[in-house]
């Protein structure tokens, strides 16, 4: 029988990623409060993922939803450079100085993932390692122009227009996306026992 699952974010990547998969899932948006003084980008992805998770988990009980036997999935992605977390860009200024340091670098991204299920929760993470190509100004003030690095940590999508700036990856490329897929399918087998996606005879 598949796994019912609740996804604690509103990003479209991962709603994207999960329905790939064929999981059947509902979607509630977290309002936790993001603001953290943590500096360890593995520490603060598992610390965000929780919390985000916590506060769907409160909303459905305070609402009386009957989440019993379901998954709830909540993650936080992180971009790690130069000694820097950088988050979603606040405007084009802030994606332009994102941009300008990845820029023929590599760099780590970290995903927080988080699952509870009947009361029994768990949280880890993931590290993919990638390599961004040099960058002219012009493909830079392009990029920004698109409007595709506003709301993503580091200031670009993988799966989009930023593809053609990526030179290597090494580690799970839906990490990168916004979902660490095979470290969220290692959880769910080491702490609920059994196949979070079915793959079928």
């Amino acid at each position: 029988m598949a796994q019912r699952c609740i996804l604690a974010s509103g990003s479209p990547r991962r709603r994207e990623i999960l329905a790939h998969l064929g999981l059947e899932f509902e979607v509630v948006v977290s309002d936790a409060d993001e603001r953290t003084g943590e500096t360890d980008p593995a520490r603060l992805s598992e610390e965000l993922s929780v919390r985000k998770g916590h506060a769907v988990r409160d909303l459905l009980a305070a609402h009386g939803e009957d989440v019993a036997g379901k998954l709830l999935i909540a993650s936080d992605t992180t971009v790690f450079c130069g000694g820097e977390i950088l988050g979603k860009p606040r405007d084009a200024a802030d994606a332009r100085r994102m941009l300008s340091m990845l820029s023929g670098r590599r760099h780590e991204v970290v995903s927080g993932i988080w699952l509870c299920r009947d009361g029994l929760e768990a949280v880890s993470h993931a590290v993919t390692s990638v390599e961004f190509a040099p960058l002219t100004d012009s493909e830079i003030t392009s990029y920004i122009a698109s409007g595709e690095p506003f709301g993503k940590a580091g200031a670009y999508a993988i799966q989009g227009l930023a593809s053609s700036f990526i030179r290597g990856i090494d580690g799970d490329y839906f990490n990168v996306v916004g979902l660490p897929v095979n470290r969220m399918c290692d959880l769910y087998r080491s702490t609920f026992g059994g196949e979070l996606v079915l793959r079928g005879e």
